[in-house]
């Protein structure tokens, strides 16, 4: 029955070519009888007249799916990311686990997981939300469980996989890290195993990947809390959220917890008017000093992008008594974030040490943003041509010429702070970085 309805209206289509409705409907009728060819074929037709058409750019994707090239429904995807519907989320996720993507659709698996608690797709369970899985496998323990709505992750990231930061690893290791290898080592020195460590500087430079890297590293379960799991409108709730959180970690020992933007939960109490904010800083430094309950084997570290407005009550010993700064990333961090990006991608032969020596201050989030530039014209240029388009070296120095790094309105902060502010040196890496001499 489609197959007639489809020839009728490709004959009505020859006579009026620029009907993008009509072409529209054709290409989604040929994508509900399965012919994916067709369909992708015809709604490139109509993304050559209705550029940014999003009922073609999604049809397209999906025709893509179906025929198995997932690399271009992924680059559609990830252009599309807000404006996703559930299905195209959970096509868009087996894109990256095809792609073998894997912290990327543990990322979105998530999301989708929060916004649809009821979601379930026999394949993605499978292998992203199981509890285990066997030994030596590509998705061995990425998501344990959801327990009192906080995720218990089991990292597979390690320090190796994370470009340059060897300061911020070294001094992870002495902290963290050579404790758990060496206990009674550090025992003998009356050191417990334990701590925080509070990672600062600009945003987008990998404080959440080091975090979930240093889980990776000594085998230890992960879980991530942002203001939004912590703060409730009920007076009362968000100290018990607290709590909740550092008694799930304290049963998964050795378990690294990681607060991100913790000077929103941590702001300086002389900056607060609201009390129940104040009861909030207090039940988190309670926690932190595990005045009912043991720390040992809890691992937290914390990130800021404003070190100057945590409380300094979170600075003393057996808190967050190592303050790291994780600068922007070197040239070989740069390149081999560039790398990483761009794999699996369509490319021709890139110039990665060129692109690296062109992106100085650029975050690890900026240099994302360049290749989303650069990917979003190849985009343009593959819809108007019919065909995928490599990228080229060329084309990523042109993004950059377009996008300014993120980072110098941070250090445009944080350089009045580290010359104004600093009387016990906690911001000299920060003169170190920008070479000024105090």
């Amino acid at each position: 029955m489609n197959n007639e309805a489809i020839r009728s209206l490709l004959e009505a289509l020859s006579l009026s070519p620029g009907n993008v409705p009509l072409r529209l409907h054709v290409a989604g009728l040929m994508l509900g009888d399965k012919m994916y060819t067709e369909a992708a074929e015809q709604f490139q037709l109509v993304l050559e007249k209705s550029y940014g058409n999003e009922k073609a750019q999604l049809g397209l994707a999906e025709s893509y799916f179906e025929l198995r090239k997932f690399s271009a429904a992924s680059v559609i995807y990830e252009q599309m990311q807000d404006k996703l519907q559930l299905e195209d989320q959970v096509r868009y996720i087996k894109c990256l686990v095809k792609e073998d993507a894997m912290p990327q659709a543990v990322g979105l698996y998530q999301q989708v997981l929060v916004m649809n608690p009821g979601f379930t797709d026999d394949e993605l369970d499978g292998l992203l939300r199981q509890r285990t899985a066997p030994q030596g496998s590509d998705f061995e323990d990425e998501i344990l469980e959801s327990e009192s709505g906080y995720f218990l992750q089991k990292p597979k990231e390690k320090f190796i996989d994370v470009g340059g930061m060897n300061h911020v690893k070294e001094e992870i290791s002495m902290k963290i890290i050579q404790p758990l290898n060496n206990p009674e080592l550090y025992k003998a020195y009356g050191k417990k195993i334990g701590g925080g460590i509070l990672l600062y500087g600009p945003p987008g430079c990998g404080k959440t990947y080091i975090a979930k890297a240093t889980a990776g590293e000594i085998n230890a379960k992960f879980i991530s809390i942002g203001l939004h799991d912590i703060l409730d409108m009920w007076i009362g709730n968000s100290e018990k959220n607290l709590h909740e959180v550092f008694e799930l970690a304290r049963r998964n020992a050795p378990c690294v917890l990681f607060f991100d933007e913790v000077d929103a939960i941590g702001a300086s109490r002389s900056d607060l008017k609201q009390s129940a904010m104040r009861h909030v800083i207090n039940q988190f430094l309670s926690e932190l000093d595990g005045v009912n309950n043991s720390n040992e084997g809890v691992l937290i570290l914390a990130a800021t992008n404003a070190p100057w407005s945590v409380d300094a009550a979170f600075r003393r010993p057996g808190r967050f008594d190592r303050i790291i700064f994780v600068e922007p990333p070197d040239l070989q961090a740069r390149e081999e974030i560039l790398r990483s990006i761009l794999e699996e991608k369509p490319v021709e032969e890139i110039d990665f040490q060129k692109i690296a020596r062109a992106t100085e201050k650029f975050s690890g989030a900026d240099l994302k943003a360049v290749v989303d530039i650069t990917i979003e014209q190849k985009l343009r240029e593959a819809m108007s041509k019919g065909s995928i388009q490599k990228v080229t070296t060329k084309d990523l120095l042109n993004a950059v010429k377009k996008h300014r790094p993120t980072t110098l309105e941070w250090f445009a902060s944080a350089r009045n702070y580290a010359l104004y502010s600093n009387e016990s040196g906690l911001y000299d890496d920060i003169l170190r970085y920008l070479n000024i001499k105090h």
